[in-house]
């Protein structure tokens, strides 16, 4: 999120995740995708993004973006105060993020103020679209996919062994490589074994997260992402099960946000 002096605009790169990456690596990137797309004089950045765990991480987005933007003042924030702030503004509740990756958090009106670790797609994630698109390769590779589904798979993706091993293990971002193969759920999602696969990822999401939160049933709940957003029937049913309060599910959190920014501005 770009402020200049007369207007804010809104831009979208690949992002950037400090997590996985220099800052160097990130400057090189966003010197070829951010910064020919703002060509008027930038005032302020606000940044939310995974990664950004703790202050050594975001001096390494900072100092990207200071190389880019040396006059304007930058703010980076994580991707759960993001969420916070999109769904919530000034109010308590409990923000989740199901996307690419998944997390939980507490928010008491300003700050986080509770929540578990996401640990990545590898030790956590759960619901996310890399664990699900994890879940997926694997029940295909093994021959647990529904046979059926097994050849509109194989049809639409014609992978071999091989080559997905080598994109998972071996080069970057793998994490939205997994991601890539989520959509597939929802196209097939009148089968049993998407709808099954789904909601059971989901139930992992609340179990080893959502509840783990203190007096989690006291707050609405609610939800940005992808995953959240095309699959919301099913999370509206898990948070019923939960008896919580679905206030609302985001497909992206960026008009919440500029609210939110906008509304500090007056």
């Amino acid at each position: 999120m770009i402020f200049s002096s007369c207007k804010m605009t809104s831009l979208y790169t690949s992002g950037v995740n400090p997590f996985f990456r220099s800052t160097e690596s990130i400057y090189e990137e966003l010197e070829i995708e951010l910064l020919p797309l703002t060509t008027e004089r930038v005032d302020n950045i606000y940044f939310y993004g995974s990664g950004i765990i703790n202050e050594e991480k975001a001096d390494m987005v900072s100092l990207a973006l200071h190389k880019l933007y040396p006059a304007a003042g930058i703010e980076l924030f994580s991707d759960v105060v993001g969420a916070s702030r999109s769904l919530f503004g000034d109010q308590a509740g409990i923000a989740c993020i199901l996307g690419t990756g998944s997390n939980a958090c507490l928010y008491d009106g300003q700050k986080v103020v509770d929540g578990i670790s996401p640990l990545g797609y590898i030790l956590g994630d759960e619901g996310s679209g890399a664990v699900l698109g994890k879940k997926l390769l694997g029940d295909f590779f093994k021959e647990v996919m529904p046979d059926p589904l097994r050849e509109k798979f194989a049809r639409k993706y014609q992978l071999t062994r091989a080559e997905v091993l080598q994109r998972v293990y071996k080069t970057e971002k793998p994490n939205h490589y997994l991601a890539s193969f989520a959509p597939f759920l929802s196209e097939e999602f009148p089968s049993d074994y998407a709808q099954q696969l789904v909601k059971s990822s989901l139930i992992e999401f609340f179990e080893r997260n959502v509840t783990k939160i203190a007096g989690y049933k006291s707050f609405p709940i609610g939800f940005v992402g992808s995953i959240a957003f095309h699959f919301k029937e099913i999370v509206y049913e898990v948070c019923d099960n939960y008896q919580l309060n679905c206030k609302a599910i985001f497909q992206e959190p960026m008009e919440g946000l500029v609210n939110y920014h906008l509304n500090i501005i007056k």
